[in-house]
């Protein structure tokens, strides 16, 4: 049985190939399930080239505007999914990948491979949790008796308590500001990039998202709000530095 999105609903998709009159998208999360984004909707301006917005082997959050299940048609929108909404679906995508490679990891552990038995488990942690990523997290908070109410194997308490204790990290404070960024520079956007990533460096519990430019908000995550003030600050720095070495300028707010 063949499995197809719902007409309005997001999806998280790979971008596979680059054609005069759109792209050709992977839906990451239906198999072999792939859509066309039409160049008329890839943005709310007149598109003189369409790789400006999007580049092949990119991951991005699409909507869905029609399915065909018959002839396996499904239209895509990138136009039609603002920031916020990209955000919090690409964030939704990776917890849930990343709780379904944990419970992998535990099944290893336990020796088992049988689909039934797993399916069984999992049916129970997200019907518990709604997902298996909220039962690693829960389980990280408040120990095994999280998994005690889902009511699974002793031996899959043990296992899982102990990958969500060695893997899971749960931030508790957040700090935010704005930081106002621009450079003007013939190579300006790519400066704000590279500005954005130093200040990141791949950290997890740092956040920046456009605002509506020059601004930016920036969001960091600790256990505590000391840490959090200073991974902010650091982050901060670096953002600053990097554009102003590009000919740029930039100041922070905190909020």
């Amino acid at each position: 049985m063949e499995w197809f999105p719902q007409i309005g609903e997001l999806v998280v998709v790979t971008i596979t190939r680059i054609v005069p009159y759109g792209a050709y998208a992977a839906l990451d999360e239906y198999g072999d399930a792939e859509g066309l984004l039409h160049i008329s909707e890839v943005s709310t301006r007149w598109v003189r080239n369409i790789r400006n917005h999007i580049r092949e082997n990119q991951k991005t959050v699409l909507k869905v505007l029609r399915v065909d299940e018959q002839k396996k048609h499904i239209n895509l929108s990138l136009r039609r999914v603002n920031e916020r909404e990209k955000r919090e679906r690409l964030l939704l995508w990776k917890r849930d990948r990343r709780g379904r490679r944990l419970f992998g990891m535990a099944a290893e552990k336990l020796g088992i491979d049988d689909l039934e038995v797993l399916g069984n488990v999992e049916r129970l942690l997200e019907k518990r949790f709604g997902s298996l990523y909220a039962s690693f997290e829960n389980t990280a908070r408040k120990g095994k008796k999280a998994l005690n109410s889902a009511k699974i194997p002793s031996n899959w308490v043990e296992i899982l308590s102990g990958i969500a204790k060695s893997r899971i990290r749960i931030p508790e404070k957040k700090v935010i500001g704005v930081l106002e960024m621009t450079c003007h520079q013939p190579n300006g956007v790519e400066a704000l990039r590279t500005a954005f990533k130093k200040a990141k460096n791949n950290n997890p519990d740092i956040g920046i998202y456009t605002t509506g430019a020059p601004k930016y908000r920036i969001e960091v995550s600790a256990t505590n709000y000391k840490s959090a003030e200073q991974l902010l600050e650091k982050a901060v720095r670096v953002a600053l530095k990097a554009i102003e070495n590009a000919g740029g300028d930039g100041r922070f707010t905190r909020t």
